[in-house]
């Protein structure tokens, strides 16, 4: 098929790889173009615009970091939805409000085209090996349209309903990641505390009952972070943010979300905001008394 795709990040990027491997015709677009250098090494075609790409693709993707990031490349006479006619479909897989992510369905099905909101569950090391889960939310028929597509991304494709569900779903996730971190974290702390050392206490705590998969390859950061975020501390303070005001909304109280939150907080404080979010355990740690 024709792709585009605007967000050439790290997920984004590693995404187009997947789609260029499949045989599909790529389209891309960021902000930065010296990101997508091994793209079109690799065969990409590049657009000057979000709005090029969506006119030169079939189904357009975007990945962007946050609903000011998505705004700037869908909207206006450059932006994507100004690309959209009859008949074209948009993937949107950024991670924003879900009251947001409808209002810019609409503004989409406004040029005849459609769209869906799906967010992904996994690391740049799950995509890599091909293990992504894909959550789909938005009409039906448009799914099955795009799911043989969003299969030569991730084998594990799920509609879970309508436009912004799949977010929610989403943001129920990750501030899960957040809250099995923070316990992941303490544990090691109070084990080191005791006397047995960090690198013992995170291989028997990643092969024991509480190693979830997300434990398992992130843990170790507590250990050493990795040379590149996979998913830096603004960004998962922005997925907290959105589960507490869900939350607020919905009458669900989500106490341990909103502990989290503030641990994030203490560690933009001290200047580790572009780390992994596993910096929580230097917070911890500090605050413990205890030396990186």
């Amino acid at each position: 098929m024709k792709i585009g795709f605007v967000g050439l990040g790290t997920m984004g990027g590693n995404m187009v790889a997947r789609l260029l491997d499949k045989g599909h015709t790529v389209t891309g677009y960021n902000r930065t173009r010296s990101k997508a250098t091994a793209l079109l090494e690799r065969g990409m075609n590049w657009a000057e615009s979000p709005r090029e790409v969506a006119a030169a693709s079939e189904v357009t993707f975007s990945m962007v970091t946050n609903i000011a990031a998505l705004n700037a490349v869908t909207e206006g006479p450059a932006g994507l939805v100004a690309g959209m006619t009859t008949g074209k479909l948009y993937v949107d897989m950024s991670t924003v409000s879900p009251s947001a992510s409808r209002s810019l369905a609409a503004k989409v099905r406004e040029t005849g085209a459609d769209m869906v909101d799906a967010p992904v569950s996994g690391s740049v090391i799950t995509l890599q090996e091909g293990r992504l889960s894909v959550m789909v939310g938005g009409r039906k028929e448009t799914f099955e349209r795009l799911r043989p597509l969003l299969l030569d991304i991730g084998p594990q494709v799920t509609h879970v309903g309508d436009n912004g569900l799949a977010l929610v779903m989403k943001i129920a996730i990750n501030l899960n990641l957040a809250v099995q971190m923070q316990g992941f974290c303490e544990g090691v702390l109070l084990a080191e505390k005791s006397g047995i050392s960090r690198q013992v206490a995170v291989g028997v705590m990643t092969h024991s009952a509480i190693a979830s998969p997300m434990v398992q390859y992130r843990g170790p950061f507590v250990l050493q972070q990795p040379a590149e975020a996979w998913f830096d501390v603004n960004m998962m303070q922005k997925d907290m943010l959105l589960a507490m005001e869900m939350g607020r909304q919905l009458d669900v109280p989500v106490p341990a979300t909103a502990l989290c939150n503030e641990f994030l907080t203490a560690a933009r404080g001290m200047g580790w905001e572009k780390q992994d979010f596993a910096v929580v355990f230097d917070v911890l740690a500090k605050m413990s008394g205890i030396s990186g």
